[in-house]
């Protein structure tokens, strides 16, 4: 089997631009490919993890991945997928977020003795002088075809800007370089990237006569159309300082049934057969199926022994087993005794706000064991405690210990 099939199977494969032709070179060939990821955060986020799971994939098959930081594009931002304009970052916050992200790829990808390389595209963009490039490259572009492209299109009625505009054009550019670079001969990215990928490689073949090559794989979205990876917090990123293993751990375990067989294929390396046989999995035996992913996603993202204490945790607050000293814990100092609950939940960041906790107490969904805490003015005292600790529940599943110190 070769990796095409192997992409395929697992159902990442959403366009190719030439699939015989990738299909052949794949299985005879070591090939140089990239994908680019533009540092518009200090992290990456869960749906940055399936382009990391295709590099993983291709690098496993012998091929050399290009991990490309958008240095350069960043200092623009890609209108793809957006009803509005980026916001405009400093070249100081878009060097470190992109070392926030080569971290993050050394656990998948290895980048030892060149088999993979990490490049930032603000190396040659930043460099370009403008009136030369409107000659050599903008003169390939069609404006009429540019804006037929859906990154675009969608923008239209909102307003697009000359600077967005420019976008696709250094994304190709991109591409045109790391191939007389690196000898680069395949882009990839997700679904939303199919105008610009095209663009690159329709760019080198008129420039270098030479084949280019694209391939899109499937953006992580849930069974009913919705994107993956949205919480009550915000993204679920993939740096433990912004979601913690054990709710990243919580997010995998929590998943609708229909969507596990999915993930299962595009976020772990299990074989296809424990996948299929996993994903039959029905009624109560599903929750075999989720705890299985929750781990393996975890373990990959945060190693094995953070993998190891979310799976605990989990397992001593929902199934009476397990040790409850790695469940999210937060700790106040003995003076909290005598206040308000309500304060200690604003003060820890259990809520985000004391109106957040007193629409959470008013609505029913605070809880310490199975009591439901219904006066906003209810104190934090001492003799709710053991062992100086306080465990409350925020809804059905989001448990924390409060330990006063």
């Amino acid at each position: 089997m070769t990796v095409l099939d192997t992409l395929k199977e697992r159902g990442f494969v959403q366009q190719l631009t030439h699939e015989d032709e990738i299909a052949e070179l794949l299985e005879k060939e070591k090939i140089t490919f990239y994908i680019g990821f533009d540092p518009t955060a200090d992290s990456l986020h869960v749906g940055h993890f399936l382009g990391m799971m295709v590099m993983a994939h291709m690098q496993r098959a012998g091929h050399r991945p290009i991990c490309l930081i958008g240095g350069g594009t960043a200092m623009v931002g890609d209108p793809s997928g957006k009803t509005d304009m980026r916001k405009m970052m400093t070249q100081e916050t878009i060097a470190y977020n992109g070392e926030q992200f080569k971290k993050q790829m050394q656990r998948f990808i290895d980048f030892s003795d060149g088999k993979a390389l990490m490049l930032n595209n603000a190396d040659w963009l930043l460099e370009l002088n403008y009136v030369q490039f409107l000659r050599e490259i903008g003169v390939h572009f069609s404006v009429n075809r540019m804006l037929t492209a859906d990154c675009f299109k969608q923008r239209l009625e909102k307003g697009l800007s000359f600077l967005e505009f420019n976008y696709m054009l250094m994304q190709a550019y991109d591409f045109l370089e790391l191939n007389r670079q690196c000898d680069c001969i395949m882009q990839m990215g997700g679904d939303d990237q199919w105008s610009n990928i095209l663009a690159g490689a329709d760019l080198i073949r008129r420039k270098e006569s030479k084949p280019a090559y694209g391939l899109t794989f499937t953006l992580l979205t849930t069974s009913d159309g919705r994107k993956m990876g949205k919480t009550e917090k915000g993204a679920l990123w993939l740096d433990s300082d912004k979601t913690s293993p054990y709710d990243f751990y919580q997010y995998w375990r929590n998943i609708d049934d229909a969507d596990v067989e999915k993930c299962l294929a595009l976020l772990t390396f299990l074989p296809m057969e424990e996948v299929k046989r996993l994903g039959a999995l029905k009624d109560k035996e599903i929750n075999i199926a989720k705890k299985t992913l929750a781990y393996e996603v975890t373990q990959l993202i945060h190693g094995k022994e953070e993998a190891t204490k979310a799976q605990q945790a989990a397992e001593a607050l929902f199934g009476g087993s397990g040790a409850l000293d790695n469940a999210p814990t937060v700790t106040v100092p003995a003076s909290a005794i005598g206040t308000k609950l309500l304060d200690v939940l604003s003060f820890t960041g259990i809520v985000s706000s004391k109106s957040e906790g007193r629409r959470l107490i008013q609505q029913g969904g605070l809880y310490i064991g199975d009591t439901t805490v219904g006066d906003p003015d209810f104190l934090f005292t001492a003799d709710l405690l053991d062992n100086n600790t306080l465990l409350i529940r925020k809804g059905k599943k989001n448990y924390h210990r409060i330990v006063v110190e």
